[in-house]
């Protein structure tokens, strides 16, 4: 089976408190990205384990890979005896904040659900994926949606319209690990979780401006200045649309205007940054 494996964006993300084991609670708007992974699942007859190539080489051989882990949380729940080969074509851009491990995960079981018949509802799947990552429901479910919570709680919106996604990468990533261990030094941004899914619903650009934003944006920044750096670039150049996604370390811009952002990646691409122009789905 060859399926594809989306990327997403953290158009507005809220911490909402912390929980007793560390995590922290968030609101999230997340939106779908045309860019995607293609994963291709073979079966493997007469072998006794599961493989995970890439062609992303800090993802090689990776025992603890999502994907192989989604497997094996699926092989103690049914007890098939099936091994896989899974082949990952990787675009979506390592520690980026894009969702790409976890989309890769999502599009495994999915995949696997189809391929044992198993017979597992979506709200099934994220029930048993949950514990592999709190993105990972969001993109079992497929839709753009304010995820609460850990990221379990989705609620689906609907954007009026799409965009135009400029993404820039740092050559540095970011580890989630690292920026949610610092993120209670910083104080927290003025996020309007609700001003920005009004202005996503009624195609509003203003109201999302005035409304988003990312709580884990100063605690990146200070493990990463370079991220700074970026967002103001894209707001000075007349994207005021343009934030982090996620933990980072990856910065976006969106806009309707497709010359006007083209004209931004050559910029941007001249002065180094990986560069990605995408659009979001709706």
């Amino acid at each position: 089976m060859i399926v594809k494996s989306p990327a997403k964006i953290n158009l507005a993300l809220q911490i909402n408190g912390n929980r007793e084991d560390g995590y922290h609670f968030l609101r999230m708007v997340n939106l779908f990205l045309e860019l995607h992974d293609i994963i291709e699942i073979e079966t493997l007859p007469y072998y006794n384990d599961t493989y995970v190539t890439c062609d992303e080489m800090r993802l090689v051989g990776l025992r603890s890979n999502l994907c192989t882990r989604a497997v094996d949380l699926l092989r103690s729940r049914f007890g098939f005896k099936n091994h896989f080969i899974i082949h990952i074509h990787k675009k979506i851009p390592f520690a980026a904040g894009l969702g790409g491990g976890s989309s890769n995960a999502a599009s495994v079981l999915l995949a696997l659900n189809k391929m044992l018949k198993l017979g597992l509802t979506p709200e099934q799947l994220c029930e048993i994926a949950l514990p592999l990552g709190s993105d990972i429901p969001f993109f079992i479910m497929g839709h753009p949606a304010l995820a609460e919570g850990i990221g379990e709680k989705l609620t689906p919106i609907h954007p009026k319209k799409s965009y135009h996604c400029l993404l820039v990468k740092p050559e540095k990533g970011l580890s989630t690990k690292d920026v949610y261990s610092c993120v209670d030094e910083f104080d927290r941004v003025n996020v309007n979780i609700e001003g920005v899914i009004l202005g996503v619903e009624t195609g509003d650009d203003q109201k999302i401006a005035e409304c988003f934003g990312n709580d884990l944006y100063p605690a990146s920044c200070s493990l990463l200045p370079e991220v700074g750096k970026v967002v103001g670039q894209l707001q000075a150049d007349g994207f005021p649309l343009s934030a982090m996604s996620g933990s980072g370390s990856c910065c976006f811009a969106l806009s309707t205007d497709l010359k006007k952002i083209k004209s931004e990646e050559k910029k941007l691409m001249k002065q180094g940054y990986d560069v990605i122009l995408t659009k979001t789905l709706l």
